[in-house]
Order: C-alpha cells, then structure tokens, then sequence
C-alpha cells in the first residue's frame, strides 16, 4: 500500500471465511465455486486497492487462516477476528489501525465484484476534513462503503438495512455527510440475480 498517502486512511476489509460465503449462490454453484469466487472478489479488491494510491494501509479481518494468509500475500495487514460478528470485528480491526496511526478509515465489504480504483479515490476524496463520514448505500440498503474521520466518529452498525442506521448516527452526532452513488459500487454479489448481473459486464 501506498505508505505516504496524505489522507492517512486505511481500508478496513471484513471477510467470512471462503467456505462459508455465498450460501445464497448455492443453486447456481457449487460450493468450491463459491469458495473461489469469494477469494478471486476478495484478490480483486487488494488489487483495487493497490492501485489507488490514496490509501496508507490495508487490514483484512477474519477468522479464516486463508483469508489472512492470501491478505498477507497481497501486502495488506492480516488481523484474526476474536469476536462474534462484523462490528465486533470492525471495532477491532480499527483498533489495529488507530495503532498505526490512520486518521481515517474506509470500510468496504470483500464483496464488491466492480468495484474499481476511482470508487476508492472518489471515497477519499469527499470524506469531509476534519470530522465527517462518506456513504454508499448497496441497492437491498445496506452499507457498501462507509469512510470516516476521526476513526470512531460513529459506532458500527452494519447488517440489514444498514444505511439508514449510519446516516441517522452521523446526524445525531452532528457531523458532515456526503453520498456517494457509483454504479460499480453498488454491487455486491448475494444473490444469482447479482451473479447475472456481473456476468453480462
């Protein structure tokens, strides 16, 4: 990762372990297609990453020893899950950050198949200096990216419908808000119906 990145951001990748993702694809694949569908996603996400250049780190939190393993391959910092849970497991992944300094954090889930290098430069470049947070809202209203400054500006509160729940967080906490709609950046693969999608870009 790009060490001297003026933001001071760091990605914070949460991911399940491959053998357990995707359960929703189990008609279309099999699950050592499922498997290797979420480790080629979770490849091409450090790849994205990489080749940013606006990012000073990246942490992939997990309990799967695979999943850290094929993170450490790809230069990014491997952080093995203690808790239950992802906003367990995003608490401490930030820690592991905040410990090295970041100043702000981008979450992103491993599941974004489009998800190109200009959705991470445009996420970095509107989180508001110096407090504030950034937003993508996945098309079922979840959470596909969540960026903000300080590191604990809000808590964690992904999982259904999570959207909502960040916004109305930063509005009570009365801090700056910027959307962001990208059609990469929607995108996450859950359902066959999103496998279709891909399938034809």
């Amino acid at each position: 990762m790009r060490q001297d990145a003026h933001s001071g951001m760091w990605l914070v990748v949460p991911v399940k372990p491959f053998g357990e993702g995707k359960s929703r694809l189990a008609s279309q694949l099999s699950p050592t297609e499922r498997a290797g569908v979420s480790r080629q996603m979770l490849i091409h996400l450090m790849e994205v990453a990489a080749a940013s250049r606006v990012l000073a780190g990246v942490i992939v939190v997990s309990r799967d020893p695979a999943v850290l393993a094929l993170a450490a391959e790809a230069g990014a910092l491997p952080v093995a899950e203690t808790g239950e849970g992802i906003n367990p497991a995003l608490d401490q992944a930030t820690a592991a950050a905040m410990q090295r300094g970041a100043q702000a954090v981008l979450v992103l889930p491993g599941d974004l198949p489009l998800i190109t290098r200009e959705d991470i430069a445009q996420l970095d470049r509107c989180l508001p200096n110096p407090t504030g947070i950034c937003l993508a809202e996945s098309k079922d209203g979840g959470t596909n990216a969540l960026a903000m400054r300080p590191l604990k500006a809000i808590p964690y509160a992904f999982g259904a419908k999570s959207f909502h729940r960040h916004r109305s967080l930063a509005e009570a906490a009365g801090l700056p808000i910027h959307l962001i709609t990208s059609p990469t950046l929607a995108v996450d693969l859950d359902s066959p119906a999103d496998l279709w999608v891909i399938n034809q870009k």
